[in-house]
């Protein structure tokens, strides 16, 4: 699964000095570094390298400095990675090429030497602030069909890890959530009660959630 080359790639982007957390704004992995003006990395993870790969890539450069693809290199050396036309598509797009060992090497292939170009400054700005705002890597990169520990997730986590204590008002759950205002109103996983105004306590499915969720 694309989860094996996230740790591997993960090392690779931090040893070159930025901060990587996995399936941010729906990419694989976002890098980014510690700038004033930050730079910031996508890289998109499948365990071959074939057409889908790049289409993912190509609309990634919307909103970060560089691209970069990864996969498996073929114990047969019969993959992609190996065609020099695919190589060669990547040069002309941008877009760098990395490849994964079975033993987690990484390899540069193809670097990611032309800048890619910034149309859409709003969406950018959104995977910036969602990779800061987010606390330590929860999800691995490459991950499907499991709900992903999103920034918002964890406040709601926070403010349900306060509640669990008893009801509080708003202002008290606050002082450690600052958005508990904005997360208790909404109530988007149903995790919360207003017992009356500005008042909220736990539901069971908050409760379930803490259990899902312990480390957090």
């Amino acid at each position: 699964m694309e989860t094996s080359l996230y740790l591997p790639v993960k090392a690779f982007l931090e040893a070159a000095g930025y901060s990587v957390k996995g399936e941010v704004g729906g990419c694989d992995l976002v890098g980014i570094s510690d700038d004033e003006s930050p730079v910031v990395v996508i890289c998109e993870l499948k365990m071959t390298f074939n057409l889908e790969l790049l289409l993912q890539a190509v609309d990634r450069a919307a909103v970060a400095d560089e691209v970069w693809i990864a996969a498996r290199i073929s114990a047969k050396g019969r993959g992609r990675e190996t065609d020099k036309r695919y190589r060669d598509l990547c040069r002309r797009l941008g877009i760098g090429m990395m490849g994964v060992s079975d033993r987690g090497d990484v390899s540069v292939i193809v670097p990611s030497t032309s800048p890619m170009p910034r149309t859409n400054p709003k969406r950018r700005s959104r995977l910036v602030r969602e990779h800061k705002t987010r606390r330590g890597d929860p999800v691995l990169g490459g991950s499907t069909r499991v709900p992903m520990m999103t920034a918002y997730r964890q406040q709601a986590l926070g403010c349900a890890a306060i509640l669990a204590k008893g009801p509080l008002r708003v202002g008290d759950v606050r002082k450690d959530v600052p958005e508990a205002g904005k997360i208790l109103l909404s109530n988007v996983y149903g995790w919360f009660e207003r017992l009356e105004r500005g008042v909220y306590g736990l539901t069971d499915a908050g409760r379930d959630a803490l259990v899902r969720w312990p480390q957090l």
